[in-house]
């Protein structure tokens, strides 16, 4: 996972982002609370600002840059600064891990995916909110993606890919659900979510881990 220095000097226009696209981050958390168990403890790797864990009643955040991890812990998020490759938790401790837009910034997401299901319970959930670049609204994004102060080392991987990894972890139940089927900017309320995959900007993807 990237050490997250490069977010420090504009932690607070990253956070801004939510509110100047308020529509979206509804449409997002929509999507990811169809995967969200009702009840058990959540750990977000890449917790960002909070934003998401605050609003999925997510307890528990991993994040390497320590001007975003500030503010999650301002908003009451319990914040290890860590990376997605070696959790600083034990295993089988939690019942969900969510990640959000943070494998496009892990330096190995094959072994990010392995932590997580090391840190769940059996039968424990691990739910990924992605960018799809593949889908039609990704194409402009994928774009533009260079010129983005937060995106511009991001790497972006195929749906397709990251079910992949997933199955070959002995993850099972995968299911996924997507939102935003046209242009942020233009969004004018919650958008609709849908099951499946290849056509919204965000997929959520979630899984099982099943007794092994």
């Amino acid at each position: 996972m990237i050490d997250g220095s490069s977010f420090d000097g504009f932690a607070l226009e990253y956070d801004s982002w939510f509110d100047r696209h308020q529509w979206a981050f509804d449409s997002e958390l929509l999507a990811l609370s169809r995967c969200i168990p009702v009840r058990g403890e959540g750990l977000e790797v890449g917790v960002g600002t909070g934003r998401f864990a605050v609003s999925l009643r997510v307890r528990y955040g991993v994040e390497p840059a320590k001007a975003l991890a500030t503010i999650a812990k301002s908003r009451k998020v319990e914040v290890s600064i860590g990376r997605a490759e070696a959790l600083p938790y034990k295993k089988n401790w939690f019942d969900f891990t969510l990640f959000v837009t943070t494998l496009c910034f892990v330096s190995d997401p094959v072994k990010s995916l392995e932590e997580a299901r090391r840190v769940l319970k059996i039968g424990g959930r691990i739910i990924i909110g992605m960018i799809d670049e593949d889908a039609p609204p990704g194409k402009p994004y994928a774009k533009k993606r260079a010129d983005n102060e937060f995106y511009k080392g991001a790497r972006f991987y195929p749906v397709d890919q990251v079910i992949d990894w997933l199955a070959s972890l002995g993850f099972a139940e995968i299911a996924t659900h997507q939102t935003i089927f046209g242009d942020v900017a233009s969004l004018d309320r919650t958008d609709e979510v849908r099951e499946g995959h290849g056509d919204g900007l965000f997929v959520a993807i979630c899984a099982k881990k099943p007794v092994l």
